[in-house]
């Protein structure tokens, strides 16, 4: 080891929900010397940076968190049905003083690049005192789906004399009272934000790409009969998680209404249609202006992320909020954005919308942006850019072949579901195959076959391919949101307990998809 390098067992970036737990479990129950690194200034992940108004989970509270802490479920405080930006960041500061896990961190710290060299990984890193190089044994990017901002591309963006803001990297101090506001979005976040805004600021000008299918989130204070309930019957709860997913559909969310009515919403056109209408006859019945109902009712399939809106602190919902005078909305397919000019956005009809405060709403490039911003180096110096030349891909959202003791946690063809639970079947897969590839060799390497990838991909396309999730446009699950980037499935459709089912047949059928863990150690020991 060169002087001044340091050593780790495992290099963990990112330090949200997924860092934080794959440093808990590689440090604590395996005994591995850790580094979690993140360019943030403290842990949080998305929910460091998500500081915009009215950011919250789609999920409810009570899942929205880690189950593995029994003490925590029971005890933690969670005052709504749907937890906000603020409790988030402080459960997992808690999470992280409770385990003792700071110690092991480092903030302020980016991945610059990293290269295989045989037997580990060479990382180059940039921190507040400079560039250094660390050697870990095995990395693990937990990087986030939706983490790399996507700013679009805008003649004269650059231009804007007022404050101009990313929700995805929110100003704590950015100031809305009594502002001419445009937001430029209307996917999750930004029925967020406009649902949280709308009677605060002077004017809200809402610039919509795609009206969105949006159902009420339910969103109410907890009382203490429901605590009590989920105390309870946690065990349940976490044993059995699809009957979970079902009760909540039943109470209202995006996810529920999808997949909790009729199951076939996302499957066959006919189905998804009646849902359609449902929600279209919604907004006539609550939206008063005709015109303002007229450009806010989607007419493409409902197949995109489920969405759900309404805050506690605003007491109405999404779509009420265009019964205020103070909020308009511009539909970019009839009059599109022309420029962006130092007053505000001037729209194809001619007319310059004036605005103090610009949103951006643009949502993320989600999945492998974070990764390609990156220059990570596998086998004979094989870049992971030019691993997913024809599109990212893996096996179980772990694993690429060419890059050994490589772990993604969310990376492509993972689970599409609610995160805490995804990210624990992953960190616990990782621990696992680590464990037994140590009990092999003591130089383990971990490496997907292409065979193991491509059957992985195949069973993922399978399971995607009667999904109406295709046919809606500009659809982020499939990047068809960044102009440029290739449109192919990103997700694994067959459920939380179908991901688990497949990692169970993994382990008994001895690893079918792996390089057996101790050949290169072999082969290294007869050179």
């Amino acid at each position: 080891m060169a002087a001044g390098e340091e050593h780790y067992d495992a290099l963990i970036v990112g330090a949200g929900f997924a860092g934080i737990y794959s440093l808990k479990t590689l440090r604590d129950d395996l005994g591995l010397k850790c580094l979690c690194i993140d360019q943030a200034g403290d842990v949080g992940g998305t929910w460091y940076w998500n500081l915009y108004p009215g950011a919250m989970s789609d999920t409810e509270s009570y899942v929205y968190r880690y189950s593995w802490d029994k003490d925590d479920l029971a005890t933690y405080p969670w005052k709504e049905h749907y937890v906000k930006q603020p409790e988030v960041l402080g459960y997992l500061r808690h999470v992280v003083e409770k385990y003792d896990l700071r110690r092991d961190m480092r903030f302020e710290t980016r991945l610059v690049g990293m290269e295989w060299d045989g037997t580990g990984w060479r990382v180059r890193m940039q921190g507040r005192d400079g560039e250094r190089v660390v050697r870990a044994r095995y990395v693990v990017m937990g990087l986030g789906l939706l983490s790399k901002q996507n700013v679009p591309d805008i003649r004269g963006i650059d231009g804007f004399e007022g404050e101009m803001a990313h929700t995805g990297k929110w100003p704590g101090d950015l100031a809305l009272e009594g502002k001419r506001v445009g937001i430029i979005g209307s996917g999750s976040t930004g029925i967020q934000v406009i649902s949280e805004i709308g009677r605060k600021v002077k004017t809200l000008t809402c610039f919509q790409r795609h009206p969105q299918y949006s159902v009420p989130s339910g969103d109410r204070k907890v009382t203490t009969e429901y605590r009590q309930w989920v105390n309870e019957n946690y065990d349940e709860i976490w044993n059995t998680r699809q009957r979970i997913f079902q009760e909540n559909w039943d109470k209202g969310n995006g996810f529920r209404f999808m997949f909790g009515t009729f199951n076939d919403i996302s499957t066959d056109a006919e189905a998804n249609e009646g849902a359609c209408e449902f929600i279209r006859s919604k907004i006539d019945e609550i939206v008063k202006d005709p015109e303002k109902a007229r450009k806010l009712k989607p007419h493409d399939v409902y197949a995109r992320r489920p969405l759900c809106d309404g805050n506690a602190s605003s007491g109405q919902s999404y779509f009420e909020q265009f019964n205020r005078p103070n909020v308009d909305i511009v539909d970019l397919k009839e009059t599109p954005i022309d420029q962006i000019e130092a007053k505000g956005i001037r729209t194809g009809d001619g007319h310059l919308h004036e605005l103090d405060v610009l949103i951006l709403a643009t949502g993320f490039d989600a999945v492998e942006g974070n990764y390609n911003r990156m220059r990570i180096h596998g086998r004979e110096g094989k870049t992971l850019k030019d691993a997913w030349n024809d599109g990212p891909t893996s096996l179980f959202g772990v694993h690429v072949p060419d890059f050994p003791n490589f772990f993604m946690i969310n990376g492509p063809l993972g689970a599409f579901t609610n995160q805490p639970p995804a990210i624990e079947a992953q960190v616990a897969w990782i621990a696992s195959i680590i464990q037994e590839a140590e009990r092999s060799s003591s130089s383990p390497v971990i490496e997907a076959t292409k065979e193991g990838q491509e059957g992985w991909s195949e069973l993922c396309e399978k399971l995607a391919a009667d999904s109406l999730f295709w046919k809606a446009e500009d659809n982020w699950i499939f990047g068809a949101n960044i102009p440029g980037k290739k449109r192919c499935l990103r997700f694994y459709f067959g459920g939380m307990s179908g991901f688990h089912e497949e990692l169970r047949k993994c382990v008994a059928n001895h690893y079918p998809g792996f390089i057996p863990f101790a050949q290169e150690h072999a082969t290294t020991a007869k050179m």
